[in-house]
């Protein structure tokens, strides 16, 4: 596992739909190295801090193999590294090999997979096809986000190791089905509620589709 890119970028105005629109959307990479903090990286900011940003979402991996595909399907080429809006660009950690929980090492720094990405109607405009947004949910390449546990300086062309792994977890792909793709069954949710490392934001939604499950079986 490999980092390939490293990319920041601060809040910027875009004009959507005829309205002004705060989005931190827009990455750039960089080169040598940069600082991970508790809740981003230096030279980064989220737009929206009630959707993005803070504890589970200080940071943003997306997997170089699936830039290929995107290419294919957008009918574009050589999109460059934080097209997607990541702060790590990643080699060799795919959602279905990467489980809620699993903490790596990435230069100096700690982090902890959280939980998939769910994108919004910014990251269709940047991409220039606003439709978009169900096609990326249902292709399963969501990318990831970080939780740091321990601060340090990153830079593109670091190796990553997982240093830790909860067998009893879910992959990325897993949570994203359970969380937006009605995917999975009360079992499966309540499986997913056992995960020590769950963030908050997962088990809210999951208690619901629990409830709501529970309800529907009841009558």
């Amino acid at each position: 596992m490999k980092l390939m890119s490293v990319n920041v970028g601060m809040p910027t105005q875009v004009e959507i739909n005829g309205n002004q629109v705060n989005t931190g959307i827009y990455k750039t990479p960089q080169t040598g190295k940069v600082w991970l903090g508790k809740t981003n990286l230096t030279g980064d900011g989220q737009a929206d801090l009630t959707v993005h940003g803070g504890e589970f979402q200080a940071a943003y991996s997306y997997p170089v193999e699936h830039y290929s595909y995107w290419e294919k399907t957008l009918g574009k080429s050589s999109l460059s590294y934080g097209m997607f809006g990541e702060n790590f660009t990643v080699s060799g950690m795919l959602e279905d090999e990467i489980y809620v929980g699993d903490t790596f090492a990435i230069g100096e720094a700690i982090v902890e997979a959280t939980m998939p990405r769910i994108p919004c109607f910014k990251f269709g405009h940047k991409i220039g096809q606003p439709d978009i947004l169900e096609k990326f949910l249902v292709s399963g390449r969501s990318g990831f986000y970080h939780r740091v546990i321990q601060e340090g300086f990153v830079q593109a062309g670091d190796q990553i190791q997982r240093l830790s792994h909860d067998p009893n977890s879910i992959t990325i792909r897993r949570a994203l089905g359970l969380q937006k793709l009605e995917e999975g069954d009360m079992e499966a949710i309540e499986h997913a509620l056992e995960i020590k490392h769950l963030p908050p934001l997962l088990r809210q939604v999951y208690q619901q589709r629990l409830r709501l499950l529970s309800a529907c079986s009841a009558n």
